[in-house]
């Protein structure tokens, strides 16, 4: 009996050979990174210790937080330790488990978006039953549904992709992403690959419709209202949302709806950066400045430091 596969380590090509352009590049998804983990944990914190952001919104916003983080985290250190080390060898399973996480947590975070899109068409055309229908039990259920759809869609070209041999060992990316894996098999992928692209496609098209009919229920209710104030305070307290989900769709569409020739992997490996390293960094700064509640809630909670620091 012949082994499983006859190749058990890939070489990641990474963003670039030329040495000096990696540097810049260290030194670019090093502070993104940095910016990344201070935004996240900072909004993961302050929503845990303040009590007045204790509503549906800033449980999702939590979770989204976690998810972005975690994103990250799966990719950008690993690739940071092959700049720095030189050593650009990964295993077939560690590749495994960084393509399950990620495309579990990629999943899973669209399914976030399309619910968070639910809570702000409740809070904005169902404000006097916001409380009563986005309470503590419906929003545990309903991350708990954003996870598990995530899993069961993305589990079935992942375990496929278990039975496959692999004759190459090069993968053209930073980090180990299913198309360029599958180009280094030498079974027929063909199935497979129809799979992942239908897989993309029912997440994409489910959660893009869900946030689109929110969204379109939210502006018809916003247009009735009777002032600019009103409307103008209706707007902000979903705009913060519309941003993050105008960064993760337009990436989407950009790597995975338009069809995908060889010499555009080097595209898709810039635009992943996207998702996998510049939005994580922006999101939380897109909810902090465009939100009153928690741009409060963090001086609130630097002057309860400070003064515990001068107490002591």
């Amino acid at each position: 009996m012949r082994n499983h596969s006859s190749v058990t380590t890939f070489i990641l090509l990474g963003l670039t050979n030329d040495p000096q352009l990696e540097i810049v590049v260290f030194i670019f998804l090093f502070l993104t990174y940095l910016f990344s983990v201070l935004g996240n944990l900072a909004i993961m914190v302050l929503i845990l210790v303040d009590s007045h952001l204790k509503t549906a919104m800033y449980f999702f916003l939590q979770n989204f937080s976690f998810l972005e983080l975690s994103l990250t985290t799966a990719c950008v250190p690993a690739y940071l330790y092959t700049i720095l080390s030189g050593d650009k060898t990964i295993s077939l399973e560690a590749c495994f488990i960084q393509i399950a996480f990620i495309d579990i947590v990629g999943a899973t975070d669209f399914f976030l978006l399309a619910v968070m899109s639910y809570d702000r068409y409740v809070a904005i055309c169902k404000p006097l039953h916001y409380v009563t229908i986005m309470n503590r039990r419906v929003c545990r259920i309903l991350i708990i549904c954003c996870w598990a759809s995530g899993f069961l869609v993305i589990s079935p070209p992942l375990g496929l992709g278990l039975l496959l041999e692999f004759c190459g060992s090069v993968i053209n990316h930073y980090y180990c992403d299913a198309s360029p894996l599958l180009k280094n098999s030498c079974s027929d992928t063909w199935f497979i690959e129809q799979m992942v692209v239908a897989c993309a496609v029912l997440i994409f098209i489910t959660t893009l419709v869900g946030v689109a009919v929110s969204y379109i229920s939210i502006i018809r209710m916003i247009l009735r209202l009777p002032s600019v104030q009103q409307r103008k305070k209706a707007f902000s307290t979903c705009s913060s949302h519309l941003i993050v989900v105008s960064l993760s769709y337009g990436s989407c569409i950009f790597m995975y709806i338009k069809p995908s020739a060889k010499d555009d992997v080097d595209v898709n490996k810039v635009v992943s950066l996207l998702t996998i390293s510049i939005a994580p960094s922006l999101n939380p700064f897109i909810y902090t400045l465009r939100n009153k509640q928690v741009r409060q809630s963090f001086h609130d909670t630097l002057k309860r430091f400070a003064f515990l620091s001068k107490s002591h």
